[in-house]
């Protein structure tokens, strides 16, 4: 009835709900605290078991969509970026911690990737060797259930996916201080592909090598990037030590692992795989170092709710007075926003440029369509590099 009150014979929780143990029970030499942690190791058994039960299911609902969308049961045939996208957007959405927002998306990534490479795992190229940032790209955005094929130069990974022998590949494109990577920009030009995707990673650079100290750093060698963003502090730290560029920060770690005197700037997990001693930590100049990478294919893809569109775009006559002013003016009068240009040489005569532009949307969505028209009409050079879903964390 409402409003009785509670009596002392009220049934005590469930002992293992609740972690407690009744005193006097226990067994000889166990104490309240060692048996309530068993109760709990007993809970986090039960739930691991849950989240295996549903792991499973999962990845059986996944089979059934890889089956509805493709015969051949190739991995790329139905994969998805702008859906995997939002099951990433939805599981930060209802993240309430203790766990961070970034182990949550790297888990769910994960998931992801497992199930998708049941029948066959995706195939992406990247910027190598192994132990590069670009790796780290492409760990981050496809998980670890892929094949990665490490190549030497940006144009390899470009004709890897071309020739169909890579699904997709992984290139840079800008850092937050030291700005674009052109060989990127400019592959464009020649190459069919689109832009699938980007990736945003936080980037840590450490001092490496064989020796013990920095006393005995003859050289320090590293991709001209790295060596850019480090500029101050071995200005700093080591302003006799000379420094060599090379094509890639892991071919740096490479040779420091060879050659005496020779120290090298790369990530953790290149003194990891080349056998070295990390002699600084962090030596990067801005502590928010953040290089954007683009995931490019042989394709567009559908709208993911939060995405951004790549194009190339050039004037007729890119001297004459308020040329780029025209060509942009549509976004504009359609309120899309541009949040990135870039020019590069054309490479048809001296002094033409194209221009490379980021704005916010997809190409479906109503006024980035209307936006593009008006714009394509104006336009000498336009092409669509691809509009893809926008870097979740």
């Amino acid at each position: 009835m409402a409003g009785r009150k509670k009596t002392s014979n009220m049934k005590q929780p469930d002992e293992k709900r609740s972690g407690k143990v009744r005193s006097g029970k226990e067994a000889p030499g166990v104490t309240p605290a060692t048996a309530g942690l068993g109760n709990i190791r007993n809970s986090i058994d039960a739930i691991d078991a849950r989240i295996h039960s549903l792991l499973n299911e999962r990845a059986r609902f996944a089979q059934l969509v890889g089956m509805s969308k493709s015969s051949s049961g190739k991995a790329v045939d139905f994969y998805r970026p702008e859906r995997e996208a939002e099951v990433l957007r939805m599981a930060l959405k209802r993240n309430q911690g203790p766990l961070r927002d970034e182990e949550i998306a790297r888990l769910f990534r994960e998931i992801m990737s497992a199930c998708l490479a049941q029948q066959e795992p995706l195939k992406v190229a990247f910027l190598g060797p192994e132990g590069t940032f670009t790796q780290a790209a492409v760990i981050k955005h496809f998980g670890s259930s892929v094949r990665a094929l490490p190549l030497p130069a940006i144009d390899e990974v470009f004709h890897e996916v071309e020739g169909g022998i890579a699904d997709f590949g992984v290139v840079p494109i800008e850092n937050s201080s030291e700005g674009t990577v052109n060989h990127t920009l400019d592959m464009f030009l020649s190459s069919g592909l689109k832009i699938c995707g980007e990736v945003e990673l936080r980037i840590n650079h450490h001092l490496m090598g064989k020796m013990s100290g920095t006393d005995a750093i003859k050289r320090v060698c590293a991709h001209p990037q790295a060596l850019a963003q480090c500029r101050g502090w071995l200005d700093d730290q080591l302003p006799e030590v000379e420094r060599v560029a090379v094509a890639s920060n892991a071919e740096g770690a490479r040779r420091a692992r060879d050659e005496r005197g020779t120290a090298a700037i790369a990530s953790r997990a290149a003194a990891e795989i080349y056998g070295l001693t990390l002699l600084a930590n962090e030596i990067e100049d801005q502590q928010d170092n953040t290089t954007r990478f683009l995931v490019v294919g042989r394709k567009l893809f559908s709208a993911s709710g939060v995405d951004r569109t790549t194009l190339l775009l050039s004037a007729e006559d890119t001297v004459d007075s308020g040329a780029l002013f025209r060509l942009l003016e549509p976004l504009a009068q359609h309120r899309v926003n541009m949040t990135r240009i870039e020019s590069r040489p054309s490479r048809k005569r001296k002094w033409d440029y194209v221009f490379f532009i980021d704005i916010e949307g997809h190409v479906s969505d109503p006024p980035v369509a209307e936006a593009l028209a008006a714009l394509e009409k104006r336009a000498s050079l336009f092409k669509v590099l691809g509009s893809y879903p926008r870097a979740v964390l």
